[in-house]
C-alpha cells in the first residue's frame, strides 16, 4: 500500500508537502507505557517516519486501564517489542531504533537523542534522575522537548524550547530531596491543579511508595495535546507559537475546563505551599 493512501485522511490538515515532510522527521520517546505508547502508535498514524523508543519495563495486569500495547496477550512481553511490532504494523516503511530496552542513562542519553528534530517524554513520573538527565540533554542539544502528564481526566502541557528557559530552572529540583523532587514535579505540571476537585480517594496516591491512581481519558489526552504540539514543533509552524516554559496548558475534561498557566516556583516562600502559590492563570474557557 502506498504511502498517499495510507495517510490520505491526513491532508486538509496537513498539506502533501508536510505530509511527505514528516516522513523524514525524527521524534524520540523515552517510555512506552500509558503515555509514551500511545505517543508512538499517533505520531505514527500521523505519518513520522523515524522514531528513537526506550523502555525496559513488561507489560503487566496493572497497565491494561490505561496502555495502548497491553493486553492478555502481552502481558510479560517486553514493552519496546510490543511498541515497536504495533507501529511497524501500521506503517512498514517506519524506521524505529529500539536498540534501548534497557532504559535511558547518563551515559546513553545522548546517543538515544542522536538525530531527533524533538524529544517526547514518556517516562514514569518517579523515575526523575533519567528525566532530568534527558531534559538537561535536549538543553545542551538543542531539542526541542515536550512533556505531557496525564492528571485524572485531564493533561497538563509542558513545552522547553532551545535557548529558552530550562526544565531545571522550570521545576528547581536541583539539591532537593527525592520527595521534594516529585512534589515539585506534580505541582510544576499542574500548577492550577484542575484535576483535584474530584479525586473520590486520596489515600491512593502515596509519593513515598510510589504509587498513584490513573485513567485511560487522562493518558489519551495527554497523546492528543503533545502529540499536537510535536506536529506543530516538526513541520515549524508558529500560528500561534507553540506555547513554551514557564507557560504551559492544562485541560480537564471531566471539569470542562482549560487554563493557560505561568508557573513561577521562585516566587514561592516554602515549597510545599498550596498548588496555587507563585501561579499566574488565565482562563481560556470555564
Amino acid at each position: 500500500m502506498s504511502q498517499e493512501k495510507r495517510f490520505c485522511r491526513n491532508l486538509g490538515w496537513l498539506t502533501a508537502a508536510e505530509q511527505l515532510a514528516l516522513a523524514d522527521k525524527r521524534v524520540a520517546i523515552a517510555g512506552m507505557g500509558g503515555v509514551g505508547g500511545r505517543h508512538l502508535e499517533m505520531l505514527t498514524r500521523l505519518g513520522v517516519g523515524r522514531f528513537t523508543i526506550s523502555d525496559l519495563d513488561t507489560f503487566e495486569y496493572a497497565n491494561i486501564n490505561r496502555q495502548t500495547g497491553a493486553a492478555e496477550s502481552t502481558i510479560g512481553l517486553p514493552k519496546i517489542e510490543v511498541m515497536a511490532a504495533l507501529a511497524l504494523d501500521i506503517n512498514p516503511e517506519v524506521k524505529i531504533n529500539a536498540e534501548f530496552d534497557q532504559g535511558i542513562s547518563v551515559d546513553n542519553v545522548e546517543a538515544f537523542l542522536d538525530g531527533a528534530d524533538v524529544y517526547l517524554d514518556g517516562l514514569d513520573f518517579f523515575v526523575m534522575p533519567q528525566r532530568r538527565a534527558v531534559f538537561a540533554a535536549c538543553a545542551r542539544m538543542g531539542i526541542p522537548a515536550v512533556t505531557a502528564a496525564p492528571l485524572g481526566m485531564a493533561v497538563g502541557l509542558l513545552t522547553f524550547m532551545p535557548g529558552e528557559m530550562t526544565f531545571e530552572e522550570y521545576f528547581r529540583l536541583d539539591g532537593q530531596p527525592e520527595l521534594e523532587q516529585y512534589h515539585r514535579f506534580l505541582v510544576g505540571l499542574a500548577p492550577a491543579g484542575l484535576h483535584a476537585g474530584y479525586l473520590r480517594d486520596p489515600t491512593t496516591i502515596d509519593l513515598e511508595k510510589q504509587i498513584g491512581p490513573s485513567t485511560p481519558m487522562g493518558a489519551v489526552l495527554c497523546a492528543g495535546v503533545a502529540c499536537t504540539q510535536v506536529l506543530k514543533l516538526l513541520l515549524g509552524r508558529d500560528d500561534p507559537k507553540p506555547l513554551a516554559a514557564p507557560w504551559g496548558l492544562q485541560f480537564d475534561a471531566y471539569s470542562c475546563r482549560a487554563v493557560r498557566t505561568c508557573w513561577q516556583p521562585w516566587k514561592l516562600q516554602k515549597p510545599s505551599e498550596p498548588l496555587h502559590v507563585g501561579v499566574e492563570a488565565a482562563t481560556i474557557e470555564s
